[in-house]
């Protein structure tokens, strides 16, 4: 396969999110295994215990990017933020859970294209995800997006402090 591959994107829902699960875990264990995050097996199989709940959350949408054979080369996924989030009342907020690109199609477009189907539709006011400060190229993106930097945050215990970055819509 050829980095030159076209590259389609696709809008998932839940349910059909859950089939492909298999295609958002390779994508997250390689673009993950690197520094910052140093992604561990044990990580990963934490990661995805979760996401079969995750899926069947209301509102979850998710993003994946194949080339034409069906490798999956990006994914993207979240859910509308509810009052288990520090408050929110109705959907205002909509929560990026993960935006992530393996290594030979990162600097083609893909996870900007993967953001954007993600969002596209999104009844928000706005977008709040929360990046690792050590992921120069992730904050440099959401930044050229519009993204701006409202706070630091730990999104999970034990998690390294990472920046809380919001996108008004």
């Amino acid at each position: 396969m050829t980095q030159q591959a076209t590259i389609t994107v696709e809008r998932l829902d839940g349910p059909a999110a859950a089939q492909a699960e298999e295609a958002f875990r390779t994508v997250y264990a390689e673009a993950f295994a690197g520094p910052p995050y140093d992604e561990t097996a044990d990580g990963i199989e934490a990661a995805f215990r979760r996401f079969p709940s995750r899926t069947g959350q209301s509102g979850f949408r998710a993003a994946l990017a194949r080339t034409a054979d069906g490798e999956p080369v990006g994914m993207a996924y979240g859910r509308p933020l509810g009052p288990d989030a520090g408050g929110e009342e109705g959907h205002r907020t909509f929560g990026l859970m993960e935006l992530a690109v393996r290594g030979p199609w990162r600097r083609r477009g893909v996870a900007r294209r993967l953001h954007e189907a993600l969002l596209d539709g999104v009844p928000a006011e706005r977008v709040l995800l929360h990046v690792h400060p050590d992921s120069t190229a992730a904050s440099a993106a959401y930044r050229a997006w519009g993204y701006r930097k409202a706070g630091e945050a730990r999104p999970w215990e034990g998690a390294d402090l990472h920046d809380v970055m919001v996108l008004d819509l």
